[in-house]
This record gives C-alpha cells, structure tokens and sequence, in this order.
C-alpha cells in the first residue's frame, strides 16, 4: 500500500521561508513524478511544482524564483524549498506521486499559513 509522509507546514510571517517534505513507501512501481498541489479556501486546488524522475522541473507561475523543488530518486523523498513566502502562499499544500502508468496518490496535506 502506497503511502506518503509530509511535514514542514506551518506558520510564518510574510517574507519568510519553510520546508515541505515528502516521503513516498509501499510502491511497486518506478515513480515518474513527485510534487506538490495546493488548495486555498474557496479555491480549486493548483499545481504549485513538480519535478519528474530525469530531474526536469514544473512551477506555477505565481511562485517561480522563490520555490525550489528536488528528488532523491533512491529514497522517493522530496523536498520544496519556499521562500519569500506571501500570504497569497497560504493553502493546504498535497503532496503527489504519479507512476508511469499514470496512476495517482496523494498525501494527506499539510497546512501552510503566511500572515504577520
């Protein structure tokens, strides 16, 4: 059974930085993408980044130059580095994995809040 451990979410003033992590287990299969979605209240959930197994990279345009995203392809872990943070930042960020065959699990989220 496929799971994925999050953490790092938090509070945090505007201007400041925080780190997600991901940790995927249990997969029988080669994962071909890791990132992250995002859903703010009363909005649709987005895509924040991802980065696929040859190291290619996916932001949303709202957070390129201050959000980096990585991979350890041999522990399946990966990280989201977000700095600069602003309030527009705050959501519940859902980690993802996507498998060759498309498949799809997600984590169970974590809650990032930007306010002074």
């Amino acid at each position: 059974q496929v799971q994925l451990v999050e953490s790092g979410g938090g509070l945090v003033q505007p201007g400041g930085s925080l780190r997600l992590s991901c940790a995927a287990s249990g997969s029988s299969f080669a994962i071909y993408a890791m990132g992250w979605y995002r859903q703010a209240p009363g909005k649709q959930r987005e895509l924040v980044a991802r980065i696929f197994s040859g190291g290619g990279t996916n932001y949303a345009d709202s957070v390129k130059g201050r959000f980096t995203i990585s991979r350890d392809n041999a522990k399946n872990t990966a990280l989201l580095e977000m700095n600069n943070l602003k309030p527009d930042d705050t959501a519940v960020y859902y980690c993802y994995i996507r498998g060759y065959g498309g498949n799809i699990h997600w984590g169970q989220g974590t809650q990032v809040t930007v306010s002074s």
